[in-house]
């Protein structure tokens, strides 16, 4: 209880003198989305069988069949090199959705992606990634 206290005298006299000069912290500065010749390096696991069916954040229906897979970052379109760094299998597979969201996690892949590298299901292996091709340029609306 006493720490409860303490915490709570001290966030209120952190906020009051901000407030009376009012002044506000800001906000965190976005991550800047990846660029090509960034090389992401980190954990890849499989999509969920649940997720089959529903539409992915781009708009696209979501298959265990497609070459996809989900940054956090990359425009949709992108075309990526994902090489597994425990055997050194690659394939290409197209950013189609948003996520991982799990610390330590830099992409996540349908199937049919995974199995090329030696990826099973319910299992993450370590990877790096590669933009191979840019996500093609959206044209300006008239």
């Amino acid at each position: 209880m006493k720490f409860l206290l303490r915490t709570l005298v001290v966030l209120i006299g952190i906020a009051i003198p901000a407030f009376a000069l009012g002044q506000t912290t800001p906000a965190p500065e976005p991550a800047a989305p990846a660029k090509s010749d960034d090389k992401m390096e980190g954990l890849a696991a499989v999509y969920s069988d649940k997720l089959a069916g529903r539409k992915t954040a781009s708009g696209e229906v979501f298959s265990q069949s497609k070459l996809t897979a989900a940054h956090p970052s990359l425009p949709f379109g992108t075309i990526v090199k994902v090489t597994s760094t425990k055997n050194n299998k690659s394939v290409e597979v197209r950013i189609n959705d948003r996520g991982p969201t799990q610390a330590g996690r830099v992409v996540d892949m349908s199937s049919a992606s995974a199995a090329k590298i030696g990826l099973k299901k319910s299992r993450m292996t370590p990877v790096k990634l590669e933009v191979v091709k840019e996500a093609p340029a959206k044209k300006a609306k008239k």
